[in-house]
Parts: C-alpha cells; sequence; structure tokens
C-alpha cells in the first residue's frame, strides 16, 4: 500500500470554484482505476477558515503498478498541463483501518506529518505511530484512518477522513470535495508489517 499526495498551494484570492468545478466534471474519471484504493479530492480553502488555498488530492493505492499508471498515464498529465509539474510526495503505508463511520461519505479531512527524533529507534518510531493511528482510527466520525512513513525524510503521515466536521486538534484540515474509491474495501485492514 502507498500514500500519495501533491499539493498546488494557489493564490489568496483564487476563485476556489474553479477547482469544485474540475472536481465535479472530472472527478468521476478515477472511480474505477485499478489499483486505487481511494482517492479523496482535498482542498483548502480560505472561505473555509483555512491559512491558504490549495488543491491537494490524496491517494490511497494497493500496488506501485496502479500509482505508475496515474504518474505516467493521462491522469497525472491532466494536472501538469493545468498547473504545471508539483512535487509528488510518497509513503510506503504503515496501516489502513475503516472507522465507525465507514459507510457515510467523507466531508473533511485530516493530516498531520510528525517528524521522528534523529535519536529515535524506527522500530520504536513505528509502533509509536501504529499505537496512533489506532487511537485515530477509533474517534467518533472517522471514515477511515491512514498511517505511513517517509523514510527519506523520517516523518509519519497520518490522515483520516470525517463524516462531520474534522477536529481542529488532528492536524491540517482539508475538505472533501468527492471520494473516488474503486478498491477501498480491497485495502488490507491493520498494520502491514
Amino acid at each position: 500500500m502507498l500514500a500519495m499526495q501533491y499539493e498546488i498551494g494557489l493564490p489568496a484570492d483564487y476563485d476556489m470554484d474553479v477547482i469544485r468545478h474540475r472536481v465535479a466534471t472530472r472527478g468521476r474519471l478515477l472511480d474505477d482505476f485499478p489499483g486505487l484504493g481511494f482517492k479523496a479530492y482535498l482542498i483548502r480553502d480560505r472561505a473555509d477558515g483555512a491559512p491558504v488555498n490549495a488543491y491537494a488530492p490524496f491517494y490511497l493505492w494497493r500496488a506501485p503498478e496502479g500509482m505508475n499508471a496515474f504518474l505516467w498515464g493521462a491522469g497525472f498529465q491532466g494536472i501538469v498541463d493545468d498547473f504545471g509539474r508539483p512535487p509528488v510526495r510518497q509513503w510506503p503505508g504503515l496501516a489502513y483501518r475503516e472507522g465507525a463511520a465507514a459507510a457515510a461519505a467523507p466531508q473533511w479531512a485530516t493530516r498531520r506529518l510528525l517528524r521522528i527524533d534523529q535519536g529515535a529507534s524506527p522500530a520504536r518510531a513505528v509502533e509509536a505511530a501504529e499505537q496512533e493511528h489506532e487511537r485515530l482510527a477509533r474517534r467518533e466520525g472517522v471514515v477511515a484512518a491512514v498511517a505511513a512513513v517517509d523514510a527519506s525524510r523520517w516523518e509519519v503521515l497520518h490522515l483520516a477522513l470525517w463524516a462531520g466536521e474534522a477536529p481542529g486538534d488532528e492536524g491540517e484540515v482539508y475538505r472533501v470535495l468527492h471520494l473516488s474509491e474503486p478498491e477501498r474495501s480491497r485495502l488490507p485492514q491493520g498494520r502491514l508489517r
């Protein structure tokens, strides 16, 4: 399992309805994309109280083949054509769990990136990340939770999709415009090691 995200920063006065229209007209194109567990079409909008405007889709791939087909194909080329080529972050998956609100359509997402201290044991850091993931996945309103680690930066990613309002204590808050989930039911539940 691989987590992937790119974030396109937009000007403070950018009309976010342009992004909403883009997702409304193109979002369903990935609803049956092979290898894609889910794609959450995320935005940060100053009108929602976010500090910046941004388009920041988040993907959870079952295997690298699906991710590669997307990145080297027409799907990502559309982003490149419209916004330039953004850096794409990738994290090997650590854990995935459906929450108590799994059947609901997510309205919000939170993302938290945590640095692993230089002197910390990688095994203990991963164990702590898995425990934090379990805590997050059990919170009321969680549709799904993801934990992943970027060993090139020694950074843990925690992402949660929320059925209702996202709590501000779980990291950066994004609005979910659409969720493509062709293979979400096939994602492995629990820890991946």
